[in-house]
């Protein structure tokens, strides 16, 4: 596909797709293009239906050719859309910097470049970005849940939990709920039990899994194994498929010393998902417990083949290598 930029010069794309250069609506676009070359909304039209085809690659040729003749947000934003799928991070960063310089009191924005500078490895100045903003609208629930999030990244919990309790105050949506019950059941705290069934009293539907699996995280975590459990259950009762409450109830089982339903539940596990290492490391802990060394190193080196990053469960075949091991 061939046709004229802004300046009068081709502008081509190197792996074409014929399924969709052929199509009778990008042939009237090419045309209107080829007719009103400096014309950026036709650009973007074209860019548009690329990416809902998957060619982003092509897209993206004429999401630049949209941006050089107007930088405007309707080109600018799903630009940058274009830009992560594509790996483009430095790019992205550069365009969202000039974007926020341009339109420094648009929230989406400056949530967009603080996103982007947090994954370029820059958290400080992604901080300071929702500082900023948070002072200009400290009213802003969803700028102080994506700073929560950062903070949560960066392990400062206690500040990330004062970000939540901001945002769900300001707006008490359950996802913002979900996420500082989340943090106060790992910091043990008995109010993400009133949190998530708060929550639970509003689902009329009976659908929502994640409160009873932060309620049994809590009862886990403050080592009431039994409470925990029946939680998890309650998790796999509305979706059987629910690989995390299955580990999750199979570690309480470990914890208590039933070794037995521990292996039921982590087999059951490996049946819902047969590619979740975790599943087979915990096995692999159980066959320990039975002394059946060579099974598992066996589940050991399954959850490596799923995951070679899984340092645990490397350190544990050397141990059983050496003839020595943790309980």
């Amino acid at each position: 596909m061939v046709t004229l930029g802004c300046n009068g010069k081709k502008v081509s794309y190197d792996a074409v797709d014929s399924t969709v250069e052929n199509k009778p609506l990008y042939k009237s676009l090419n045309d209107s293009i080829g007719q009103f070359p400096g014309d950026p909304l036709l650009y973007l039209r074209r860019a548009i239906r690329l990416s809902q085809e998957n060619a982003h690659e092509m897209a993206y040729s004429d999401f630049s050719e949209a941006w050089k003749i107007q930088r405007g947000l309707d080109v600018a934003l799903p630009f940058a859309a274009n830009l992560e799928i594509l790996g483009k991070h430095k790019e992205r960063l550069k365009l969202l910097d000039t974007l926020h310089r341009d339109f420094p009191d648009n929230t989406q924005v400056g949530r967009l470049l603080a996103e982007a500078y947090a994954g370029s490895g820059d958290p400080g100045q992604a901080l300071i970005l929702y500082n900023n903003m948070l002072a200009k609208d400290s009213a802003d629930p969803e700028t102080f849940y994506e700073k929560a999030l950062l903070l949560e990244q960066l392990n400062d919990t206690a500040a990330a939990i004062k970000a939540l309790q901001k945002a769900y105050r300001l707006q008490g949506v359950n996802t913002y709920g979900l996420e500082l019950a989340h943090l106060f059941a790992e910091q043990k705290n008995p109010r993400a039990l009133e949190i998530c069934d708060f929550i639970l009293r509003q689902d009329s539907l009976r659908l929502l899994i994640d409160p009873f699996f932060i309620k049994g995280i809590y009862f886990a975590n403050v080592k009431q194994y039994p409470k925990a459990i029946v939680q998890f259950d309650s998790c796999i009762a509305r979706d059987w498929k629910t690989t995390d409450a299955y580990l999750e109830k199979g570690r309480a089982y470990f914890q208590m010393q039933n070794i037995q339903a521990a292996m039921q539940t982590f087999n059951m596990a490996i049946t819902v998902t047969n590619t979740d290492a975790d599943a087979y490391y915990w096995l692999g802990r159980c066959y320990e417990v039975q002394h059946r060394k060579m099974d598992a190193i066996s589940s050991y080196r399954k959850a490596i083949s799923l995951d070679r990053n899984f340092l645990e469960a490397r350190q544990r075949i050397q141990n059983l290598d050496s003839g020595f091991a943790h309980p």
